[in-house]
């Protein structure tokens, strides 16, 4: 058996895409809530509010923004998944079976050139 470390393995081009394309909607969401949370202030210098109302208020907000980023991940990845389905890719779970078929029958073949 060699002892060689395996080589690194480079990922799939669909897959960087996708890593490519979540990671920037995730900074936009996270630039909207620190602009939100600017605007938050200046509402509440203008509008006089104590901190207590500027914590109720933001924390309001903030909790709207997160249920709005929950539904954003979650129609991402409904979309993902569809997505993928309609490019009828084998699931890991298939890849595994197929795998373990070839590497039986890789045994076989051997063994059957072994009793020549």
């Amino acid at each position: 058996m060699d002892n060689k470390p395996e080589a690194p393995r480079e990922k799939n081009p669909v897959t960087e895409t996708f890593e490519r394309i979540w990671s920037q909607a995730l900074l936009a969401v996270n630039t909207a809530e620190e602009e939100a949370s600017r605007a938050v202030q200046k509402v509440a210098a203008v509008a006089g509010w104590s901190q207590d109302e500027v914590k109720r208020q933001a924390q309001a907000f903030s909790d709207r923004l997160a249920g709005h980023r929950k539904d954003l991940e979650h129609n991402v990845e409904d979309r993902v998944r569809a997505a993928l389905l309609l490019m009828k890719l084998p699931r890991r779970e298939e890849l595994q079976a197929f795998g373990s078929r070839l590497d039986r029958l890789a045994e076989r073949i051997q063994d059957l050139e072994h009793r020549k």
